[in-house]
């Protein structure tokens, strides 16, 4: 089912339909709609022919009569906004009456089944040309035009003639009664941070006065920061048919993601115009629908980031295993900052150490990103003590870009054996075998084998080692 939208520019100016003016007495020009003819209901004066229960076309528009028995419209003549809705007898209608109307009005005002346009003008007449003695409106067939009641059963009867029409009165009038306004509109961002890139549910709320979900509601939404599913900035989407909220998957692609939907729901009353003419009906094209607006707003990170680092030896290229290294910032003694903006410590609150496993390599998820990060040999592992400089440890640094994986590589240069020297008996020094010392380093070019510091792009996942370095035995 298709809900009304506002056509033209003419409603959109505030529905002044009447600009178009007369060129002299011209014959009159009746235009039926959708809808179905049934028997005259008597009254005096009557002329030839049955009551038509639908709607009329009035300069290409689609309207609907509210002053039963009088003539229908007619083209030629003009005819001007007026006041809210009243019955036929000049009463004003009760709230749920003109919520119900309103509510019909915005969601079949333009439609083409001839079953649902007869039961729509069934229902106005009923509930604006109802029997009212004191403001001189009857059943009474001596009644003329403009005091004449509907008599709604008699017509109830004559619709049971056609197709589904009697069904579609009980429907539209059930609707009506579940649907009618004031309605609400809210939106409610998530809760959980938001990863530019990745989509999360939004919901729409669009309530009735029972705080029930209004179904299948045309809803505009507009998006900043952030995008559809689809990667439009905005779209036409409508409420489910379930009775359950509208979510909405929406993908942030900058910080501060914001979604504004808008939507016609139903006036409290309707707008009634009137023409120039005053034996013709008066006839509403509209419920005289409010606008409703609503907004939320978030913000959004980058995707987390990854730093995988490897360890290895400087002649071999195999894997070094055990080797402490500290995670810091660029500055290479401030912690890095993970996701959540929280330091990246170890249980002491300095910056994180951990250990190289058996492939020689050590990975860190989750970080903040973009984000400078330096990884800083803190002891060697054994076999590689020799050349260690605890001032001046070997250190690879690089920057973390969202949703990458940052590679580093450090090297150590190994324990060269030494031949051991004899001294010949009787000499000095006899028995001692000298071994020669070394130190590990990160020598020139270290980096080279693993492409320097390189981006990859990664699936951020894995298990952060938090390991405290112990000293050589």
């Amino acid at each position: 089912m298709v809900w009304r939208r506002l056509a033209g520019a003419v409603l959109a100016t505030g529905l002044a339909l009447l600009a178009a003016p007369a060129a002299g007495a011209q014959p009159p020009l009746v235009e039926k709609g959708p809808g179905h003819e049934t028997d005259a209901q008597g009254y005096r004066g009557k002329p030839a022919g049955g009551d038509w229960l639908g709607s009329y076309k009035w300069r290409g528009q689609q309207v609907w009569c509210v002053q039963y028995s009088l003539l229908a419209p007619d083209s030629n003549v003009e005819y001007k906004e007026g006041d809210e809705l009243r019955s036929k007898g000049g009463a004003r209608l009760p709230d749920d009456v003109a919520g119900s109307i309103s509510y019909l009005l915005l969601r079949y005002a333009n439609t083409q089944s001839n079953d649902e346009a007869a039961a729509l003008a069934h229902l106005l007449h009923t509930w604006t040309a109802y029997e009212d003695p004191a403001n001189g409106i009857s059943l009474d067939p001596n009644s003329d035009f403009k005091h004449i009641a509907y008599n709604a059963d008699f017509h109830y009867q004559q619709l049971g003639r056609f197709g589904q029409a009697q069904q579609a009165v009980k429907r539209l009038e059930e609707e009506a009664a579940a649907n009618r306004g004031p309605w609400t509109a809210k939106v409610s961002a998530p809760t959980k941070e938001q990863v530019i890139g990745t989509p999360d549910t939004w919901v729409v709320d669009i309530t009735k006065t029972d705080g029930g979900q209004v179904a299948g509601a045309p809803v505009s939404v507009e998006l900043t920061d952030a995008t559809l599913e689809s990667g439009a900035p905005a779209g036409e989407l409508a409420t489910p048919t379930d009775g359950k909220a509208l979510a909405v998957q929406v993908v942030p692609t900058g910080p501060n993601p914001s979604v504004t939907v808008k939507l016609d729901s139903p006036a409290d009353r309707p707008k009634v115009h009137v023409p120039a003419n005053n034996d013709m009906q008066r006839i509403v094209t509209t419920g005289g629908e409010k606008k409703l607006a609503a907004n939320a707003s978030t913000t959004a990170k980058t995707p987390p980031g990854v730093v995988k680092v490897a360890k290895t030896d400087a002649e071999t290229g195999k894997a070094i295993s055990g080797v402490a290294l500290k995670v810091t910032a660029a500055d290479g003694s401030t912690p890095a900052q993970r996701q959540d903006d929280t330091a990246l410590t170890g249980p002491e609150g300095t910056p994180l150490v951990l250990q190289t496993s058996a492939d020689g390599t050590a990975e860190v998820p989750d970080l903040r990103t973009p984000q400078e990060i330096c990884v800083i040999e803190v002891a060697p592992a054994k076999g590689y003590e020799e050349f260690f400089d605890p001032t001046a440890p070997p250190k690879a640094c690089g920057k973390v870009e969202p949703g990458q994986t940052l590679a580093l590589a450090l090297t150590n240069k190994p324990d060269k054996p030494v031949v051991p020297i004899t001294i010949p008996a009787g000499s000095e020094g006899a028995g001692v075998v000298a071994k020669a010392a070394f130190t590990t380093q990160t020598p020139t070019g270290a980096l080279v084998g693993f492409g320097g510091v390189v981006l990859i792009g990664a699936t951020l996942v894995g298990l952060l080692v938090r390991r405290r370095a112990t000293a050589r035995s």
